[in-house]
Formats: C-alpha cells, sequence, structure tokens
C-alpha cells in the first residue's frame, strides 16, 4: 500500500483547499518529529519559536519571515484540528462561490492582517508593556474565509451541532463577538489575531463586489514564482536535438535518399530477426514517420 504515492497524488491533483489542509497537517508533523529528536539530544527544541511571530519589533525584524510562517504552525494536537476543521468546513462553502485562487489569497493575505493586528496591539496598549508574546497557528486565516463567506452569502443555513440551522451571518458574528470578549480573559494576542483576519474577510468580499480583486496581485506572483521554482528544479532533457542540413546537389539528395533507405532496411532485417519489440525508440519513430509518407 503506497500510503505516500496517495499523498502526494491527492495533494498534487487535489484543490487549493485540500492543499493548504496538508501543508498545515505536514508542517505539525515534520516539527513534532524534528522535537523527537531535539528531546533525545537533550537539547530544547526551539524551532518553533522561530517561525512565530513575535510582539517585540526587534526580534520581528531579525525574523521577517514569521508573518508567512505562523499561519502554518500549531502548538498541539487540538489546536491545529479546530482550525484545520474550520479550514475545512468555511473553506468548502468559500470554494461553493469562488474559485481557489481567491481562497488562497483571502487565507495568505487574512493571516498577515491578523498579524498585523497582532503586532500593533502588542507595541500601542499599555496592557502588553511587559509581556513577550508569541503568535502561531492558522486561526486569523480561518476567521478571514469565515467572515468573506458570510459577507457574500449572508444568509446562507449550516448545520449546527446539537443546536440545529443558523445563518451564516451569525456564525460569523458569533466568533467575532466572542474573539473581543476574550481578549482580555484568555490568548489576547492570538484573538486579536482573530479580528485582523475578520477585518480582511469583510474588507476584501466589499472590494471584490465593487470590481476590486484586492488578492490578484499576490496570486500572480505566486504563479510566476511557482514557475520559475518549478524551471529551477525541473530536471533537463539528455536527449540531443540534431537538424539535418538540406541537400546541396541532386547527388547529395540521392546520397541521403540512399542512406535512410538502408537505414530503413536495417530496421526491416531487424524486425524479421528479433521482432517489433526489440527496436529503439527512435528506430521506431523513424519507422513511424517513413510509413506516414
Amino acid at each position: 500500500m503506497d500510503i505516500w504515492g496517495d499523498i502526494k497524488r491527492t495533494f498534487k491533483e487535489g484543490s487549493v483547499l485540500t492543499r493548504l489542509i496538508y501543508i498545515n497537517i505536514g508542517v505539525f508533523l515534520v516539527l513534532k518529529i524534528i522535537g523527537v529528536f531535539f528531546y533525545l539530544a537533550g537539547q530544547p527544541a526551539q524551532l518553533a519559536q522561530w517561525l512565530s511571530v513575535p510582539s517585540v519589533t526587534q526580534d520581528l525584524l531579525r525574523r521577517p519571515w514569521t508573518p508567512i510562517t505562523y499561519m502554518f504552525l500549531h502548538s498541539g494536537f487540538l489546536h491545529l484540528l479546530f482550525n484545520v476543521l474550520g479550514l475545512y468546513w468555511f473553506g468548502q462553502l468559500f470554494l461553493f462561490h469562488f474559485e481557489g485562487k481567491k481562497l488562497l489569497s483571502v487565507y495568505l493575505l487574512g493571516g498577515l492582517v491578523g498579524a498585523g493586528f497582532y503586532i500593533l496591539a502588542y507595541n500601542i496598549f499599555p496592557a502588553f508593556n511587559s509581556v513577550y508574546g508569541l503568535l502561531m497557528g492558522a486561526s486569523a486565516s480561518v476567521f478571514a474565509i469565515l467572515v468573506a463567506v458570510a459577507v457574500y452569502d449572508p444568509n446562507r443555513e449550516i448545520h449546527l451541532f446539537f443546536i440545529g440551522r443558523f445563518p451564516l451571518k451569525y456564525v460569523a458574528a458569533f466568533y467575532v463577538l466572542l474573539s473581543i470578549l476574550s481578549i482580555s480573559t484568555s490568548n489576547p494576542g492570538g484573538n486579536i489575531a482573530h479580528l485582523g483576519g475578520a477585518f480582511w474577510g469583510w474588507f476584501y468580499i466589499k472590494r471584490l463586489q465593487k470590481g476590486t480583486d484586492m488578492g490578484d496581485g499576490l496570486v500572480s506572483w505566486l504563479d510566476k514564482f511557482a514557475a520559475w521554482f518549478a524551471g529551477v528544479f525541473k530536471p533537463k532533457s539528455k536527449m540531443k536535438v540534431t537538424y539535418k542540413k538540406p541537400p546541396r546537389d541532386d547527388h547529395d539528395y540521392n546520397r541521403q535518399k540512399h542512406a535512410q533507405q538502408d537505414e530503413i532496411n536495417n530496421i526491416l532485417d531487424k524486425i524479421g530477426k528479433k521482432g517489433y519489440d526489440s527496436l529503439t525508440k527512435q528506430e521506431k519513430e523513424l519507422l513511424f514517420k517513413q510509413g506516414k509518407k
């Protein structure tokens, strides 16, 4: 059973949503496996800190990649589970209305705006003067997707376990309100990032309804980067292409025709002695081209 082959196939053939889920799960597993080796070596595993968004701007300048990496990073299994489930549920609703490129842009830009809200809050409000925080998780991106689809299709009903069916606008409003109320009680940085993601989801759809796709530039840049990256690591063909010069006169033309006919005769003799399967790829192509003339 080729599990790794199935994973590669579904990642390659799957939607943007499938790939985002795979990346989140993959990053979690890789970091946990690396953490096991650090544990066995008796060393502290600090890789997650280098991928999380720090609240101190000096550290942020030394780790400028963190506003991207943090949105694929999770502290524990339940943290990962809830974010992946939210990404799947609300991502499916989003893809009902829009293509995958828009989902990718909302995920990435929602995460970036969430990180921006977090950094600003920790450097503006006095409550965080003596607090050093680290931000990780896909929840800001998930909030951006939830609010985006709720603004676009507010009256779509979804089924909530043990509660019943509710319009999507009320579900989004509940989670946004819960994040606001939870700032002073638990995980203030994460809840502020949720609000940043929610703001981007609202802003994105409002601009899209006026004819402006705020994520189009990002997606175009990612497409160009992906094409460049694939070209760099694409194996070069070992096939050597040669071009025959046209005959200079009748004598040269007859010589080339005789040489080609001799080559065809040799191929036919080989088929008679060893069968068609004994031919090389080049011999089969030559025979096929000759048969079309």
